[in-house]
């Protein structure tokens, strides 16, 4: 099943089971930042992705110059697990790992959140692929991505029970889009998805024939 197909499903339970209102109000806050075109300054297809080391969900640093002399790296920004369209998008990911690790390509995902709050995520979604903690979002703003939640969605997630503080150990509110990268073993970005509306994701066979495109080079 595709990543799309199961978010399409997601939607309709997310419809029935949501007060209009605050349906409403999700669509209209998605709507602005489309309009603000952030994804027009996000890094795309034929730049240098930034160096960065970032510590794994047990603490561990992990650097990117590492990661690129093993094969190309699959890089996939997430809100948070929180989220529930990352959630689907991390576990549709690793239900293709072993693919990706075929291609010699490292699967790793990156968010915002705290190394404990990273450890939950990979641990609640059984993951088998590498997730670091962005603290502060410095690579993602690097990277052209970060954008500040509407305020009028704080008090709707703090009914709904989704603390971004907690996870992230700041105030900020401050999220990347969610964005998938293809990173060729000299850095250079191959494959780039970025957009604000968080319902839309990189479909990840489109993300795997990027990898196979790559190796077949």
């Amino acid at each position: 099943m595709s990543l799309k197909t199961q978010i399409d499903a997601f939607e309709v339970q997310k419809k029935a089971n949501v007060p209009a209102d605050i349906l409403n109000l999700m669509d209209v806050t998605t709507e602005k930042l489309i309009a603000e075109q952030l994804s027009e300054h996000a890094l795309k297809v034929g730049d240098k992705f930034p160096a960065f080391e970032l510590p794994d969900s047990k603490g561990k640093q992990i650097s990117s110059t590492e990661l690129l002399t093993k094969g190309p790296l699959v890089l996939s920004f997430y809100r948070g697990g929180w989220c529930p369209y990352c959630n689907l998008e991390l576990r549709a990911l690793n239900n293709m790992q072993q693919a990706f690790a075929d291609q010699n390509a490292q699967l790793v995902a990156v968010s915002p959140q705290l190394p404990d709050e990273s450890l939950s995520t990979q641990q609640q979604n059984e993951l088998a692929y590498t997730v670091l903690s962005d603290v502060s979002n410095s690579l993602a703003k690097k990277c052209g991505l970060v954008f500040t939640l509407d305020e009028r969605l704080i008090p709707v997630y703090d009914q709904l029970g989704l603390d971004i503080p907690k996870a992230n150990g700041d105030e900020s509110y401050e999220l990347p889009l969610p964005a998938t990268y293809v990173i060729d073993s000299q850095g250079v970005i191959q494959f780039a998805f970025a957009h604000e509306d968080y319902t839309l994701r990189a479909e990840p066979l489109d993300v795997l024939n990027a990898v196979k495109a790559l190796n077949h080079v």
